[in-house]
């Protein structure tokens, strides 16, 4: 038996658009001649990046620089020769968010072409405010230079000519940040919503330079009962630049949750911390057993995680702390989360 296409008014599609407040459309036009026969670029050789952010643990021993990219090749290329340099533990993309974890101080970058042809020599943090310096050779040289210093957020930069076969170098200051980690669950209900929407949009609504928005991650957890669906949990990752910052933020995303969840159960947490490492254990427990409401209020109070709506979605928004970032990992039931590894490997 053959499958039989749905015919739908003309006006369907339109309709639909107008009760989703879908109004904006691709930014597509026909050529004209005079496209057709000039190209006219103001800076040819320049991609800047979208942003760049250092967050830093509490005694600024370690950072997570976080380059939000415009080209992702280009940052795909960073990557792989970025993960050589001395200062970097652990290197990785998320998305077209490339993620450096690395000490904080200065080395010394043996560059070599095609091999380890650039890399961060430097993260001093000094004050509130984080210098690093990047080096390359040839292209990786305009990336180390003019590429990071126009990304928005980048307060300073001092950078050397680059292009061609140079050896360039150039440091971009920019603002100290704290991770703050917003876990959400339960703010949909069997007929209307889904938390990991929801959340975004939110997100992406309060995102901005004091408070930057980081990264969004699923959490599957063990499938109760109480479940509305596929049981799966929120964790949002912000950048903030000081405590104003912070509570501006958590306030304004409190309010917006108490105003859009469709559940009397919602559970939202929040946690200022670089690691999130002592809910690992029972971040991996949600995941393959039943947990109580009252043994996850008691892990939120020893962890000093603030607890801001406790329906019994806080079982699920506690767990979904530890796997900021993580968003590959993070839906795969039963994985468990292993701790940063705080040397290097390679």
């Amino acid at each position: 038996m053959g499958f039989r296409q749905a015919i739908y008014p003309p006006t369907f599609y339109f309709r639909k658009k107008e009760a989703l407040g879908i109004t904006k459309h691709i930014n597509a036009c026909a050529l004209d001649n005079r496209q057709t026969e000039e190209v006219n670029l103001d800076d040819p050789y320049t991609v800047p990046y979208r942003g760049i952010y250092a967050v830093c643990d509490a005694k600024n021993e370690y950072a997570e620089i976080i380059e939000h990219s415009n080209c992702y090749s280009g940052a795909a290329w960073s990557l792989y020769h970025y993960a050589k340099a001395p200062l970097i533990l652990k290197a990785r993309s998320t998305g077209n968010m490339i993620r450096y974890f690395m000490k904080t101080g200065a080395s010394k970058l043996e560059l070599k072409p095609s091999v380890a042809a650039a890399g961060i020599e430097s993260v001093i943090v000094q004050g509130d405010e984080v210098e690093i310096t990047y080096a390359g050779l040839g292209g990786g040289g305009v990336g180390a230079t003019r590429c990071r210093a126009f990304a928005d957020g980048v307060l300073r930069y001092r950078i050397s000519e680059s292009g061609g076969e140079r050896c360039a170098k150039g440091t971009v200051v920019v603002p100290r940040r704290d991770r703050v980690l917003i876990g959400i669950d339960d703010t949909d209900s069997k007929d209307i919503g889904a938390t990991w929407t929801l959340t975004h949009n939110i997100a992406k609504e309060l995102d901005c330079q004091e408070a930057v928005y980081l990264s969004h991650a699923l959490v599957q957890l063990f499938p109760v009962p109480e479940k509305t669906q596929n049981c799966m949990s929120t964790v949002l990752e912000f950048g903030c630049v000081d405590k104003k910052a912070k509570s501006r933020l958590v306030n304004s995303f409190k309010k917006a949750i108490e105003k859009y969840s469709a559940s009397k159960e919602t559970g939202l947490v929040v946690l200022s911390d670089f690691y999130a490492k002592g809910l690992y254990s029972y971040s991996n427990r949600c995941r393959t057993e039943r947990v109580s409401k009252e043994y996850a209020l008691r892990c939120a109070e020893e962890n000093n995680v603030e607890v801001l709506l406790n329906g019994n979605g806080v079982i699920g928004a506690l767990a979904s702390l530890p796997w900021f970032g993580r968003p590959e990992e993070s839906i795969v039931s039963g994985t468990e989360i292993k701790p940063m590894i705080m040397e290097k490997t390679n």
